[in-house]
């Protein structure tokens, strides 16, 4: 995925620059397992690398998440997807979008990278199946242009994996 995918970015608010420095800080002291940040020096996109969880289908893959951040973190959800090339998962679209319900309808300003990182991982090492989802061809054909994944209005029906 290229940055041409990502949302119109408005410069962040004070309250959304403090509180990424506040989680980088956090992350640098206690960063989730199974997680790396490549350091930039752009706060409000991070990529992390997410290294598969042993004994689970992912184990010893590792991906790229891109999480862009908008003006009002963390009022608004970041906006999270695989970069190229993404996991093969039921809820993983090939352009990397995540059907993952904390990142759209569920959002809380509570939750923080780590959380979604942790999430991810979750959802990932649940998998029993490595595919994408049902209507992955249409979804990806349908998001050209780069349309961002919270444009899309989500389904979320399928808690097993």
């Amino acid at each position: 995925m290229t940055s041409s995918a990502a949302p119109s970015r408005k410069a962040l608010s004070k309250i959304a620059c403090n509180r990424l420095q506040k989680e980088l800080v956090e992350w640098q002291v206690n960063p989730p397992a199974g997680f790396k940040h490549k350091v930039t020096d752009n706060l409000q996109r991070w990529v992390i690398e997410v290294n598969g969880a042993p004994g689970t289908l992912y184990a010893n893959e590792t991906y790229q998440l891109q999480v862009d951040f908008p003006e009002h973190y963390p009022m608004e959800a970041p906006q999270v997807i695989f970069l190229s090339p993404a996991p093969l998962h039921p809820h993983i679209y090939s352009n990397g979008h995540i059907c993952l319900d904390i990142l759209y309808d569920s959002w809380s300003p509570a939750m923080t990278v780590s959380s979604i990182c942790i999430s991810i991982l979750s959802m990932l090492s649940s998998s029993t199946l490595k595919q994408r989802p049902a209507d992955n061809d249409r979804y990806v054909k349908n998001c050209r242009n780069g349309r961002s994944p919270k444009e899309t209005r989500w389904w979320f029906h399928d808690d097993k994996v």
